[in-house]
């Protein structure tokens, strides 16, 4: 999001100050968070007095100011990598293979190294402050004899903290890729900063305990069998030696030592709360709501105006705030409506409610068609019903083959059967046979292995058998020409003889082309066919049908505050538009809105769309995306009733289609 867009105003006037201000309060934040965990790491419950003493000691000894500014840096990069990597809309992989594919992606790759370097540092730190036995790398011999030169070996305690930090920081990125730990929603009930912040403190450090406790046990577990292997390249590359009297912390007997996971536990949760909090708050300052003017009487500050931000497609925060005020302003404030309804001088014209109109219905008409494209992707990967070859070929092998095919053709659906209204977006899947959507599963026409019922389907007028023309009807005959008659036939009726069928030696090059590429898509077919039989490779490659449903409406949060405004604007000009600017663009409005909610319930009829997403255990991840097709139902379904509630019977002039005029007099009648 940065990096694409860092020359835009927003991002250099609004962004980036608001992820500075994050920062400074995570920075400030950082002595509190810092005394309480050393309270919690030199906890001595039999000598508080003790206890209390010594831990303000060591707040104030200056060995302490280093392991701050060094945790200051720390929160620095954090946020640096929260302004870089955030995003208002979720990516939402489709696939298990999808979902490998973000994780090593190269620029996951590095966010994950950089994590992992500095979670080596906040642990640094963390033994550092605590002190005791996790202070230093090295430390003297403790079985070495009193006479000789004491020897220089290693502290496993320090290593084990070090790969703890780097094994979190790992973690910590690997989750965010899984849980959008990224994505940054918006807030449905807008509160203060601070009521915000106060009200998530305790989950947040109830996830950074819970998340510590699960990072403890998976690294405990690793290290009993893999530590050996980075102790051993210390050794070599330090030239140190192990303590032969104490235990290695790769047996049971040094891992299960309740002290040495407690203080790890503690340390744990001290990296995830300084990194939790600086993600929350810069969640918190980045969805801050921003006002813009409706117009400005300076022309160059156009482009800051809300009728142009609207239209922005690359900074996508900009566009989503200015969505979200323009769903507070059609609420609370009705000075900003009289902007919107205002007209221009000279002119007489609206272009404030036009630039707005026509964008927000530009919204949710691109939102039609993307449910419109998956509910016909779905419809064609088997869901719809199709003609049986089979029956169609014992219909031609019996005698009147003529007279069948004419049925099929006659109880073919037409489109114009299955679209009810000319307001309806959605096609007959026959008419999609060769769209680009569905031209995985669709067999070629113009090949030789199509067979002639899915040819007549199709509306194409291809020869059959030759005994097609044997027994036909004059009843049959008169709707059309004799594509194919044999010899004795055309001589009696005076036609000349027809042409011969060309024999694979005379074909012409492109139908030579034709066919290889025919052989090809076979050959590609039976691959595809038979790796989809490996349960592995299935595995990997199946859609999520959940994920999918939940991908389509990954920013209906822009659609949501699009309906908002424009209900409200619509409610509202039923008294305050004197001009009657909204009245020119109403049967629009009323169209796309009921057009859309035609598509969702048709969306929801799909299998695991209407299933309510499981609830998750307690992370950081914001799992808001996951109901947002609910909530986007739940706002069409109130913006219509805002509109009809308002309005009445007023709304039976306004010039839209039969059905829609029929859906729209059920809203008026709340049987919806």
């Amino acid at each position: 999001m940065f990096s694409v867009s860092q020359n835009c105003w927003f991002i250099r006037k609004v962004v980036t100050w608001r992820a500075v201000a994050s920062i400074a309060w995570s920075v400030l934040l950082l002595p509190v968070t810092t005394t309480l965990f050393v309270f919690l790491v030199r906890l001595s419950l039999f000598h508080p007095v003790q206890w209390i003493a010594e831990c303000f000691a060591l707040l104030t000894a200056p060995s302490t100011i280093f392991p701050l500014f060094l945790l200051s840096g720390v929160v620095l990069v954090i946020g640096f990598f929260n302004l870089k990597y955030y995003t208002v809309v979720p990516s939402i992989p489709c696939s298990r293979v999808a979902l490998l594919a973000k994780l090593l992606h190269p620029r996951q790759c590095v966010h994950s190294l950089v994590h992992c370097a500095v979670g080596m540092v906040v642990m640094w730190c963390a033994s550092v402050i605590a002190g005791v036995r996790y202070r230093t790398l090295s430390s003297p011999c403790t079985g070495s004899e009193s006479g000789s030169v004491p020897e220089t070996c290693l502290n496993e305690y320090h290593l084990f903290f070090l790969l703890a930090g780097a094994f979190m920081g790992y973690s910590h990125s690997f989750l965010g890729v899984v849980q959008n730990m990224n994505y940054v929603s918006f807030q449905i009930i807008l509160q203060y900063k601070y009521m915000r912040f106060k009200g998530s403190l305790a989950s947040v450090v109830k996830c950074g305990a819970l998340q510590s406790l699960h990072s403890v046990r998976n690294y405990v577990a690793l290290y009993y069998f893999f530590g050996h292997l980075p102790r051993a390249w210390i050794l070599n590359m330090l030239n140190l030696q192990m303590d032969s009297a104490l235990c290695s912390l790769d047996s049971l007997a040094g891992l299960l030592d309740p002290s040495l996971l407690y203080h790890l536990w503690i340390s744990g949760t001290f990296l995830l709360l300084t990194w939790y909090i600086t993600v929350l708050l810069f969640r918190i300052y980045v969805t801050e709501p921003y006002r813009f003017p409706v117009q400005s009487t300076f022309a160059e500050d156009t482009d800051q105006c809300l009728p142009k931000v609207l239209t922005e497609k690359d900074v996508l925060v900009m566009k989503f705030l200015a969505l979200q005020d323009l769903a507070l302003l059609a609420r609370y404030s009705p000075s900003c409506r009289q902007e919107v309804f205002s007209l221009s001088q000279p002119g007489g014209h609206p272009h404030n409610w036009n630039a707005i109109s026509k964008e927000c219905l530009a919204l949710l008409g691109e939102l039609t068609q993307r449910l419109v494209a998956h509910h016909d992707t779905v419809a064609s990967n088997g869901r719809a019903k199709r003609p049986s070859v089979s029956s169609d070929a014992r219909s031609v092998s019996s005698g009147n083959s003529v007279m069948s095919g004419a049925e099929d053709l006659l109880q073919t659906p037409h489109p114009s059967s299955i679209i009810k209204t000319p307001g309806s977006v959605f096609k007959s899947s026959m008419m999609g046979l060769s769209s680009p959507m569905t031209v995985p599963f669709t067999p070629d026409l113009e090949s030789p292995f199509s067979s002639p019922a899915v040819r007549r389907l199709a509306g194409h007028q291809v020869p059959p058998s030759p005994w097609y023309g044997s027994v036909q009807s004059p009843h049959v005959m008169r709707r059309g020409p004799k594509l194919w008659s044999t010899s004795t036939d055309s001589q009696a009726n005076g036609s000349p003889p027809p042409t011969p069928a060309p024999t694979p030696s005379t074909l012409r090059p492109e139908q030579k082309s034709s066919f290889l590429a025919q052989w090809l898509q076979n050959r590609k077919e039976q691959v595809k066919s038979f790796l989809t039989k490996r349960v592995m490779i299935a595995y990997l490659f199946n859609k999520l049908p959940e994920a999918s449903s939940q991908a389509l409406f990954a920013d209906s949060q822009a659609h949501i505050w699009a309906l908002e405004g424009l209900s409200h604007l619509v409610a509202a000009s039923f008294s305050e538009d004197k001009y009657g600017v909204v009245q020119t663009t109403l049967p629009s409005i009323l169209s796309c809105m009921l057009t859309l909610q035609e598509a969702v319930d048709r969306h929801f009829k799909l299998p695991h769309a209407s299933s309510k997403p499981v609830k998750t255990t307690c992370s950081m991840g914001d799992a808001t995306y996951k109901t947002l097709r609910f909530a986007l139902r739940a706002a069409l379904k109130t913006a219509i009733y805002r509109i009809t509630s308002t309005f009445g019977e007023h709304l039976n002039a306004v010039c839209i289609s039969v059905e829609h005029q029929k859906r729209l007099q059920q809203f008026m009648e709340y049987r919806e």
